[in-house]
């Protein structure tokens, strides 16, 4: 099968003729012949030949342009491949609460999920994505500018729009980016266009997977293989929104806004404290051990792999309610308030924890601003202080070898001092 969208080509087996043959001049000249003899049996025979190759041509002609065609309404005809519902996950309620607070307000900085093998976070992760609606971008610009919103959109679409051109849009759906562990700088960042350096002496930059996913989700399996650079590089960019490209004398500097989740197994590694600070927040999931939950998990992906459509149809239902709240939560976020007096007592806890910087203090204001917002409120309590600060400050804690104490039960212990006197 031919790769989607190339059109099947015919080609003629090793030692096979092929379909169009050259025929050397001497051999349809005509040969003198004895006296009395004629030459046109011999005519005959050469224009019979090259016409019944001719034929034959033609017919190989028309075999290769209907293999084309049926090859075209073919790849039309496919569908995206069906996406587990998000609704239908169950269990791994921090990883969801997470993934969907980052949603809703971006500016949280990204997630980092660690935990078991084959816990469903790659599923989670697309799942959710495909809960969220289309968005606009600016159809021949390659960074998935937004018309309206110039904190993702990039230069050149910002200069058209001042010039007053006229900006032709495309829908696409949120851009999921996967990024591979053996990924080079060059395939993150972008790098020179060979390409047209070759073929017409022009330097062109040629966008790399940060560009692909601005407006979008990057997301890192086994983030702690990764390297520390390239880490680096990813949680730059999220956090300021753009990225910088310094390659043999270009200078190209492009929106890059994503929500950058990360995941990976605690027990092949961890990663720096320092860049393990830098995520918004940590999740952090286990399987599940309830008989009952694992049954219902087993049908569940069973059902699905017999029938996508039939399955996701049952939970069309919920999926679109969940989208609905992410959309509402979204327009509310900006008219949530917290009280001088809760926003005293996270940077209390946050101290009391000897937490270091002050990403602590600010994540944990968005995400309890964020969670008030999902919930259909205007002013943030203490319950949504209490539901989000263990994901926010858990991996912001210093490593005691001595201390027996999960760093999530320390984190609690420390918010119900502080909130509940």
């Amino acid at each position: 099968m031919s790769a989607v969208g190339a059109p099947t080509a015919f080609v003629a087996p090793l030692g096979a003729s092929p379909v169009r043959q050259h025929i050397p001049v001497a051999a349809t000249q005509v040969k003198p012949t004895p006296a009395g003899s004629s030459a046109a049996p011999l005519l005959a025979c050469g224009v019979a030949m090259a016409a019944g190759m001719k034929r034959q041509g033609r017919r190989h002609d028309k075999r290769i342009q209907c293999c084309a065609v049926a090859e075209k309404e073919k790849t039309t005809t496919v569908n995206e491949r069906p996406v587990f519902p998000f609704s239908a996950i169950v269990g791994q309620a921090e990883m969801k609460l997470s993934l969907i607070l980052n949603v809703i307000d971006p500016k949280i900085g990204g997630v980092m999920i660690m935990g078991d093998r084959g816990t469903g976070k790659t599923t989670t992760i697309r799942a959710l994505v495909d809960l969220l609606p289309e968005i606009a971008c600016v159809a021949d610009d390659p960074y998935n500018s937004s018309p309206e919103e110039e904190e993702v959109m990039s230069q050149e679409v910002r200069d058209r729009k001042a010039a007053g051109k006229e900006l032709p849009l495309n829908y696409k759906k949120v851009p999921m980016i996967d990024l591979p562990l053996g990924a080079t700088e060059d395939r993150v960042c972008g790098t020179i266009d060979i390409e047209k350096a070759l073929t017409q002496g022009k330097k062109a930059f040629e966008p790399g997977l940060l560009a692909k996913a601005n407006r979008g989700i990057l997301y890192v399996d086994e983030v702690n293989l990764l390297d520390d650079h390239l880490v680096d590089v990813l949680l730059d960019s999220a956090a300021g929104g753009w990225n910088t490209v310094e390659r043999e004398g270009i200078s190209i500097r492009h929106p890059a806004k994503f929500i950058l989740v990360g995941s990976g197994n605690p027990e092949e590694g961890e990663l720096r404290p320092q860049l393990l600070d830098r995520f918004g927040m940590h999740a952090l999931i286990r399987t599940e051990r309830d008989p009952e939950l694992r049954v219902k998990i087993v049908e569940s992906t069973r059902d699905f792999a017999d029938d996508p459509v039939g399955f996701r149809e049952k939970f069309l239902a919920d999926n679109q309610e969940f989208a609905s709240q992410i959309l509402e939560a979204q327009a509310r976020l900006k008219e949530v308030k917290t009280s001088p007096e809760i926003a005293r007592q996270i940077s209390q806890v946050c101290s009391e924890l000897n937490i270091d910087g002050l990403r602590g203090d600010i994540v944990t204001n968005r995400a309890a601003r964020a969670y008030c917002a999902f919930d259909g409120r205007k002013e943030v309590t203490d319950d949504d202080v209490g539901k989000v600060i263990t994901l926010c400050l858990r991996h912001r804690l210093r490593k005691d070898i001595l201390d027996t104490m999960d760093s999530g039960d320390k984190v609690e212990k420390v918010f119900r001092a502080i909130f509940e006197t």
